[in-house]
Order: structure tokens, then C-alpha cells, then sequence
């Protein structure tokens, strides 16, 4: 069983930046596509960006393109979010999952990690 366990999250102005990470126990990441999805209190589980198990695909929600970059780093079992120009829109608590496609569906992917905080202040 994966477990994934992000972090990276916190407090920032309008207009800043964070990365976030997730980390992969086992030796299956290599194997499946990672998303990321964000929940704001009150509002529905929302994607935001994917990365196919090649790291040549790449997929973002449209409120993200352009702000938002996914990367994954194999040797070390983690993938990232890096967030640029972030908004007060932004925040949310961020998942991330795994899944064998790369979809922005949230229903394939599972081994859920327990989120991450990310508040965008104005």
C-alpha cells in the first residue's frame, strides 16, 4: 500500500509563491500518474494539475495554466507543485493521488494523502 504525504503548505501575500511536495512510500511511484487537487471550505474536491508516470504529459486545470508547474522527481518518490502568482482563490487544502491515467476526474485516483494548508492572503 502507497502512502503519499504532502507538505509545503502555508500562509502567503497575493502574488507569492510555494512548492509543494508529496512523497511516495514504496516502489510503485514510478508506476502511476500523480495528480494534485485542492478543496476550499464549502466547495467541491477540484483538480489541478496532473503528470503522466513519463513525466513527458503534463495537464492543468484553467485557473492554474500558465501559474501553476507539476514536476516529479523519480529518484526521490516525490512530486511537486510549484505555485507562482498565487491568489486568494488559491486557497484550499491541496491533495495529492495517484491514478493510472492522467485525468482530471478525481474518481481513479486513490492512495489520498492527508493534504496540505495553502491560504493566500489579500
Amino acid at each position: 500500500q502507497v502512502q503519499l504525504v504532502e507538505s509545503g503548505g502555508g500562509l502567503v501575500q497575493a502574488g507569492g509563491s510555494l512548492r509543494l511536495s508529496c512523497a511516495a512510500s514504496g516502489r510503485t511511484f514510478s508506476r502511476y500518474a500523480m495528480g494534485w487537487f485542492r478543496q476550499a471550505p464549502g466547495k467541491e474536491r477540484e483538480f489541478v494539475a496532473a503528470m503522466n508516470r513519463g513525466t513527458a504529459y503534463t495537464y492543468y486545470a484553467d485557473s492554474v495554466k500558465g501559474r501553476f508547474t507539476i514536476s516529479r522527481d523519480h529518484a526521490k518518490n516525490t512530486v511537486y507543485l510549484q505555485m507562482h502568482s498565487l491568489k486568494p482563490p488559491d486557497t484550499a487544502v491541496y491533495y495529492c493521488a495517484m491514478s493510472q491515467v492522467v485525468t482530471p476526474t478525481p474518481t481513479p485516483y486513490h492512495s489520498w494523502g492527508q493534504g496540505t494548508q495553502v491560504t493566500v492572503s489579500s
